[in-house]
């Protein structure tokens, strides 16, 4: 196991509690910035602990507007040690199909753009930020979905650039986290300058 992953998830579990009996994790950073993988390498890192995706409950109408809807169905149950149950958006339909539970495991990660948000961070034991450039995070993000999905990738950079201006994580960080091609170097984030 890559050692910078090894030491954080040794890091994350001594956390205290900050969402009931639950130490949420926040993975943040652009679209294409390489979140999701992190995750699910983080996860196995920490023995399987649970992935909540933002992009389940963000929707087209509302790329950003999910705090509301995170707060009522995620944290509200987690922070009474209850589990939660969130509706699932199916972005091929354009609406809510499914939904998901999630007991209020020791950890729990967040994932996706905006996961640092002001709304989330008083819940957070932790905020990652993945540190790639949001033009070269845009680029890997459009080579991924393909050339079907650029009407949506033109109106994403306008929304994700209108959403950090108003309410960035980066600044807030705990750690800064660089993937490279034999592993992740984890380094102190901007909030311990704070």
């Amino acid at each position: 196991m890559d050692h910078d992953l090894a030491s954080l998830a040794a890091r994350l579990h001594a956390l205290p509690p900050s969402c009931g009996p639950v130490r949420l994790i926040a993975v943040d950073g652009h679209a294409g910035s390489g979140k999701s993988t992190f995750a699910a390498d983080l996860t196995e890192a920490l023995g399987g602990a649970p992935v909540v995706h933002t992009d389940d409950l963000a929707t087209h109408e509302e790329l950003f507007g999910w705090s509301d809807r995170f707060h009522a169905q995620v944290l509200d149950p987690l922070s009474r040690g209850e589990s939660a149950r969130y509706g699932v958006y199916d972005w091929v339909r354009g609406e809510f199909t499914g939904q998901r539970e999630l007991a209020p495991a020791p950890l729990v990660l967040v994932e996706g753009v905006g996961a640092g948000r002001r709304a989330l961070r008083p819940y957070l034991a932790c905020l990652l930020w993945m540190e790639l450039a949001s033009e070269h995070s845009w680029e890997r993000g459009q080579l991924r979905d393909g050339p079907g999905l650029s009407t949506f990738w033109s109106g994403w950079i306008s929304a994700e650039r209108a959403h950090f201006a108003a309410d960035p994580s980066r600044p807030y960080a705990d750690f800064l986290v660089h993937q490279g091609e034999m592993g992740y170097e984890v380094l102190v984030g901007p909030s311990a300058a704070r």
